[in-house]
């Protein structure tokens, strides 16, 4: 008997300690920044910034005139799609040119970006970057942005977090450290482990003869999500452009659980189809960059990964007092603690700009507030596409 339940003991904490063990690889290997590539290659004017744009009249002013300041010789193309409001005249008073797209039936930023795509043929700008219509950048993005493409051959990813906000509600708080987490430090560490990186939806940029083939048109969630495993799986490798840095306000609290909820229902639902097949694919090729996608999305949203190590850790501990071996007890308390360090370091490499000390302090309640929205994916799954409510900067008309 003690051996059967050591047998099990080991079945629930491998995977788990295994999956805790490579969320802090690859947090460690990403906490150093990466290089600055050489800012030789295209003009500036090389390169169109493609907006799409769903009824976005309260932002896209503001974001068109930061990005004449921020990149001035960028040329600015915006899909207003479906759009019952201003839109459209306020982006073209600002300067950009500006295309309109009316298909109730399809819906989404996939077809908005085909759209824009199409457009864009007549031209063929050297290097295309999405940006959304909430976002704005740093001076310099768009030269680091044709740099990047340039010297990686491919499509990269910009540095694309949200605007640190320690006022902000403790809960939104710690969900823009963990977008930190996983949009900067884990993707780093999964360049460097698989030699490819991820998309995000904005700030992705693109030779344009790789994103005049691309499959864009699409309802799905995260689009972004579909679009980079397509492209890995193809062979492509998603470079990093750590220079160019694409900023979004923090959603509001209520905001935050619509947004959390397409994210990370989008996310399972495709990990549950791609993680492992593109894992055991990669392994048997011995393709890196496949075998780095199927280890990075058999690892859930951090809530859920430290939710679930818990319980197990819990559960293992009942079977060692009923004569279980201590070994996986001990196993997976030590790759959780691995993980807990992990995050600790990635809070002092920087999180401390977005998580105060007393924010941090409620973690375990934000364990709950996330709790909901894993039970949603069983109960009432979001796959759809929806647009986040937008926070009005201060600034704005």
């Amino acid at each position: 008997m003690p051996t059967i339940l050591s047998l099990l003991s080991w079945l629930l904490a491998a995977p788990i300690g295994l999956m805790l063990c490579y969320f802090s690889l690859e947090i460690l290997i990403g906490l150093a920044p990466g290089r600055k590539p050489s800012d030789k290659g295209a003009p500036h004017e090389d390169i169109t910034i493609l907006i799409p744009a769903h009824n976005e009249e309260e932002v896209i002013g503001a974001t068109l005139r930061g990005l004449q300041e921020a990149a001035p010789l960028a040329h600015m193309l915006v899909v207003a799609d479906n759009c019952s409001d201003r839109t459209a005249e306020i982006a073209r008073e600002a300067g950009a040119e500006v295309v309109e797209r009316h298909d109730e039936e399809r819906r989404g930023k996939g077809y908005a970006l085909a759209f824009g795509r199409d457009h864009l043929r007549r031209r063929e700008p050297r290097v295309v970057m999405v940006l959304d219509a909430d976002c704005r950048i740093e001076p310099g993005s768009d030269a680091a942005m044709i740099a990047a493409v340039e010297s990686q051959g491919g499509a990269v990813q910009a540095s694309n977090l949200f605007e640190p906000d320690k006022s902000a509600p403790a809960m939104v708080q710690i969900s823009n450290f963990a977008m930190l987490v996983k949009n900067l430090f884990r993707v780093r560490g999964m360049r460097r482990i698989g030699g490819t990186a991820m998309l995000f939806g904005t700030g992705m940029g693109f030779p344009w003869r790789i994103f005049k083939d691309l499959e864009l048109a699409s309802g799905e969630a995260v689009e972004d999500l579909g679009l980079a495993i397509r492209m890995i799986r193809e062979g492509h490798r998603i470079g990093l452009a750590e220079q160019a840095k694409v900023f979004s306000r923090a959603a509001t609290a209520s905001a935050t659980v619509g947004q959390r909820s397409r994210w990370e229902h989008g996310f399972m639902a495709h990990a549950l189809k791609f993680a492992l097949p593109s894992l055991l694919r990669g392994l048997a090729g011995f393709k890196r960059s496949l075998a780095a996608l199927g280890m990075h999305m058999l690892i859930p949203p951090l809530a859920l990964l430290v939710v679930v190590a818990l319980v197990a850790l819990a559960v293992i501990s009942g079977l060692f007092a009923a004569g279980a071996s201590m070994l996986p007890v001990t196993a997976l308390a030590t790759a959780l603690v691995l993980a807990v360090a992990s995050i600790a370091f990635a809070w002092l490499a920087g999180g401390h700009r977005y998580l105060s000390a007393r924010a941090l302090a409620l973690l375990p309640f934000y364990l709950l507030w996330k709790i909901p929205i894993y039970l949603r994916f069983v109960t009432a799954r979001q796959l759809g596409w929806n647009r986040t409510p937008r926070d009005v900067r201060p600034d704005e008309p």
